[in-house]
């Protein structure tokens, strides 16, 4: 077992159901069709048991899924559920997905991005050309899902992905709005919905209007601070004034630069998209040299419990937006589970607090299971394509329908606001305080000013 091996025991996991006892060694299942029907050919006459036998396990056409996610290195938070997600499925998945009248049985393959773009992109190429997955699933940032999407799009693999605001994943691909992409397609909130969410929080409470902006040089950061697409002309015609210092490197140590600048315009509102190192970086060194906003909303960093405790007594009264909860109204299509039960079986399972990826890895397993289901020809890519092309599904984060816009091959989910406060059961709780875009998400407090 190498290093990385012992640090991410589930990266290049194969599950496998139906099929494990005649396959110990992984072996590909066209190869032990072709091996297994010679030796029927040669070796036993028709309509013995053994050849019966023979006959079925090799008609047992393995279904190959791929998934991808940053599980180490500073982007790990998104990845946190992939191991429960994993396993669930695995248990749920355990007699084969029925495609076309026949059971046949299903490889979970998963591989961990190191929340690096050009690791995801290796690990992308070697699902494809080695394990020849037939479906590719993939989550968490940019950095993760846009090269992956890049290689099975290449390579005319069917690729579902989420957990990246519409725009970098789309434009940030190069995407043409009049073309779209022909293997690749996308599920989640835009950063119309994040700008409307978090403009809505601040709105809702007393402030100068006077905003700092922390944008890295990364797909997320140049996506919210476009001066076309991201956050400066919406605030500007809202009636704010943002103070942006340029792009920054992510991973970096010192903020006063930027603190300061802050400073001097007399920021009030602070926003954002970092990594949670940054994150904490930032606010420690905020707090040390003065800076005190009456609201921070960051995305990206302050979406997961881990990253609050990290902070300590920082965390109380951060905001961010919030894609999923244990209090969306919606249910799985596979388990039948609500968001309620579904983070229940989490906490239950792994002694964690519940975290927003959940209901998006189980959501990406939803739709590829639909997909296969109404697949007209499992060994076709563009059967398979086009299957997602159809998808009209609710999940457990909501209704996914591709076809609808904004921008082909791109289904949009609901956003609202949250912010995090003291908990009862844990040190902190996200509250939703702004449903403005999703009035079926019940709100449970307003915003509140930092003290």
């Amino acid at each position: 077992m190498t290093e990385h091996d012992a640090k991410d025991p589930i990266d290049g996991a194969q599950f496998e159901t139906l099929a494990d006892q005649d396959n110990p060694a992984g072996q590909p299942a066209s190869d032990r069709r072709r091996q297994m029907l010679k030796l029927g050919a040669g070796a036993l006459v028709a309509g013995s048991p053994l050849l019966s036998t023979l006959a079925r396990a090799a008609s047992a056409r393995t279904i190959k899924i791929g998934y991808v996610s940053p599980q180490t290195g500073p982007l790990a938070p998104f990845g946190e559920a992939d191991r429960f997600t994993i396993q669930q499925m695995q248990t749920v998945l355990k007699n084969g997905i029925s495609v076309g009248g026949k059971t046949l049985p299903v490889s979970i393959i998963v591989k961990d991005s190191q929340s690096n773009p050009n690791r995801a992109g290796e690990v992308a190429s070697d699902l494809i050309l080695r394990e020849k997955v037939d479906i590719m699933l993939v989550s968490g940032t940019p950095e993760t899902a846009n090269p992956v999407s890049d290689a099975c799009e290449l390579n005319e693999v069917p690729c579902v992905s989420t957990v990246v605001p519409w725009q970098p994943w789309f434009f940030g691909r190069k995407g043409d709005p009049k073309k779209g992409f022909n293997f690749t397609y996308h599920f989640f909130w835009g950063l119309e919905d994040v700008i409307g969410v978090y403009t809505g929080m601040w709105q809702s409470v007393q402030t100068d209007k006077v905003v700092g902006g922390l944008f890295p040089n990364d797909g997320d950061g140049n996506a919210w601070g476009d001066a076309k697409l991201g956050f400066p002309p919406v605030l500007t015609q809202k009636g704010f004034t943002l103070k942006d210092t340029g792009r920054f490197q992510s991973m970096t140590q010192d903020f006063s630069s930027q603190i300061s600048a802050f400073k001097q315009v007399n920021a009030d509102i602070i926003t954002g998209v970092v990594i949670p190192p940054d994150a904490k970086n930032f606010l420690v060194q905020a707090r040390q040299q003065g800076l005190k906003p009456k609201v921070v909303s960051i995305g990206k960093a302050l979406l997961f419990p881990s990253t609050l405790e990290a902070l300590g007594d920082l965390g109380e009264g951060l905001s961010t937006e919030v894609w999923w909860t244990p209090m969306h109204p919606f249910k799985s299509s596979l388990t039948g589970q609500s968001a309620k039960a579904l983070a229940d079986d989490y906490e239950k399972s792994t002694g964690k607090q519940w975290t927003q990826p959940i209901g998006f890895a189980h959501a990406l397993f939803e739709i590829a299971v639909d997909v296969f289901k109404r697949t007209k020809d499992i060994d076709s890519n563009t059967a398979i394509r086009d299957a997602i092309a159809s998808t009209k599904l609710d999940t457990v984060v909501g209704n996914v329908t591709w076809g609808k816009g904004p921008v082909p091959n791109v289904a949009k989910t609901p956003l609202v606001g949250g912010q995090w406060v003291k908990g009862q059961k844990t040190r902190f709780d996200l509250a939703i305080v702004n449903n403005q875009l999703a009035p079926a998400i019940p709100v449970s407090a307003p915003l509140k000013l930092l003290s």
